[in-house]
């Protein structure tokens, strides 16, 4: 994955947050649902945003940033808090 591909998923990602608010401001869904799809949109936001930050430390450090995998969505979340 590239960092454009990473790049693409988070403006997806985006998209779909304001899909969401969109979705609840119609009221097509249940505030309960909006939280639910946001908290996990916001997840793999993070996630990428990490695999991002890693990928261009590691080529700073002359590393291959192809080498660098993404993290479990528990780990991410877990140094964030």
């Amino acid at each position: 994955m590239s960092d454009e591909d990473v790049l693409g998923r988070i403006n997806e990602l985006v998209d779909e947050e304001h899909r969401l608010r969109e979705q609840l401001a119609a009221g097509e869904i249940s505030t309960d649902e909006e939280h639910a799809r946001l908290r996990s949109v916001e997840e793999a936001l993070d996630q990428c945003w990490d695999l991002l930050r890693r990928r261009r430390s590691a080529r700073a450090r002359g590393e291959d940033a192809d080498d660098v995998p993404a993290r479990p969505v528990g780990e991410v979340e877990g140094y964030l808090q």
